[in-house]
Formats: C-alpha cells, structure tokens, sequence
C-alpha cells in the first residue's frame, strides 16, 4: 500500500510539473518582449565605462537609445573616431563626431598662494562647504579635499597641495566632476583651447588679493595683449576665455599676467606654479 502511495505522489507530481512547465512556457512566449539584437551589439562596441558621460544611465542604456535613433554615438565621450565610426557602420547610419571637451578647475589657489584657516572635519569638499564655506579664504576657490578626483573614473584629477589640477591629457569629458564641485568650478570647454584663467572670484582686485596671490584682478593686460581680438572676455572684476574665440598659447607669455592666473592647461598640470612674489 505505501509503494502504490508513493508512486502515485511521484506520477502525479511529474503530471503537475509537465503541466506548469508547460503553461509557463506559454505565458513566456506570449508576454515575450522582442530584444534588438543591435542593442547588445552597439554595447559591445562601447568602451564600457559606464562613466554617464552621455547623459544616460550607463552604456546599455545609451546603446539602446543609439540603436533607437534618440542619441548619437559621438554623444559618447569616452569613444574614440574609430569607436564611433565601427557603431556607426554597423547601424548604417552617418558618423558624426562631436568636438572633444575637457573639464577645467578655475581656481589656481594652492597652499602657498592662499589665506586658510584651520579645518577638522570630513575631508570631502561637499561636506567642508557646509562647515563656514571650508578653510579657504577665498569663498569661490577649490577646497582641495578631492570630491572631483574621486569621481573621475580615468583618474584625470589630481589633488596638489590642496588644489584640483586636471590633466587634459587623461580627461575624456565625462563631466562626472562638474555635477560633484559644491562650489561650481568646473566647466567643459573644447579640448583644442590650451589658455585659461584660472580664477572664478568676481570680487574686486584688491579683495581678492587679500586671500590669493594668484587670483584674477582683471588688469586686463591679456584682454590688450590679445588685441582687438575679442580672444578674452571682461566680466565686471573677472576676466574670462572667449571659448567660441579662443587665444592662442603665445598670449599667456605676450601678456605677462602679474599673478599668473592666465596659465595654458598643458603647462598647469605639468608645472607646480609657486606664484608670485608680489
């Protein structure tokens, strides 16, 4: 009696499994949602860093948006001429590629250069800004605690003696670091422009220096050395790049900047500046 009990229990739990199998292969063929197999392609060709540089979520996100014709691939900044001409050619559609940018940090305030006051807190700058602004002087300038550099996923951020300094050379544009700056420093310019000024204070010349040997005064020696060039712009008590007219390299050295805030972005990530002596 308990063999004919246990082979029924065995028969008809086969019976349930063979029936359950069967419905669940049905729901799955009737709520089956069609994969665009060029979205697992275009994924592939990516470069894979997943940095959100392109404003989506993530490199399947971005691919299938490609694939759906609701972004190109040159939207991706971490993709090279050739990555974006393989997506392209695999999707028949135009190559288009997109100018490269670079991040820039507008301050050029480092240790030696700047008024600072003591800090003891957590070594992140979104949360020394809460604590009176951080230790810095200047209320515009860099912290130095190396939110920026943290999330730079390629390592293009350098934190020296308490001042963010980008390396052009490593920066793929992402943008990661501008939404993490608390005070806004950061900003995308085209990569082909070497020469900045690297200050963000609107205060006056004589405020600014005051706290920082290395600030802007706006003398407007750049905006003369440049001629009538419209190369740089003067805004109230801050001179700034004219990025849709850029200067060339030779206007750093033709302009003598008395505090060296007009530097070429090459030279300031290669260079420890030790300011001026005024």
């Amino acid at each position: 009696m308990d063999l004919k009990f246990i082979l029924i229990s065995i028969v008809s739990t086969g019976c349930i499994g063979i029936v359950l199998g069967v419905v669940i292969g049905f729901v799955a063929r009737a709520f089956a949602v069609a994969v665009d197999e060029r979205i697992e392609q275009v994924e592939e060709l990516l470069p894979g860093a997943n940095c959100g540089g392109c404003g989506f979520a993530g490199c399947a996100a971005f691919a299938k948006a490609v694939v759906a014709e609701e972004a190109a691939p040159a939207q991706c900044p971490v993709c090279s001429a050739d990555d974006v001409k393989n997506i392209a050619e695999y999707l028949g559609i135009a190559a288009e590629q997109g100018e490269k940018t670079v991040a820039v940090v507008r301050c050029s305030g480092d240790i030696p250069n700047t008024v600072r006051t003591m800090y003891n807190g957590i070594r992140d700058c979104r949360s020394a800004v809460v604590v009176a602004g951080g230790a810095k002087g200047c209320e515009y300038g860099c912290l130095g605690f190396g939110s920026c550099a943290n999330a730079c996923p390629f390592g293009a951020i350098e934190v020296r003696e308490g001042l963010a300094v980008i390396h052009p050379e490593l920066c793929v544009g992402c943008g990661n670091c501008v939404s993490t700056c608390p005070k806004d420093l950061i900003i995308m310019v085209p990569a082909s422009v070497d020469v900045h000024v690297y200050c963000n204070s609107p205060e006056k010349g004589a405020a600014k220096r005051k706290v920082c040997k290395t600030a802007c005064i706006a003398c407007r020696k750049c905006v003369k050395a440049s001629g009538e060039e419209d190369h740089m712009l003067v805004e109230g008590f801050l001179v700034k790049t004219n990025y849709e007219n850029p200067p060339e390299p030779d206007l750093v050295e033709a302009s003598a900047c008395p505090t060296t805030a007009l530097r070429q972005a090459s030279k300031h990530a290669a260079n420890a500046y030790q300011g001026v002596s005024k």
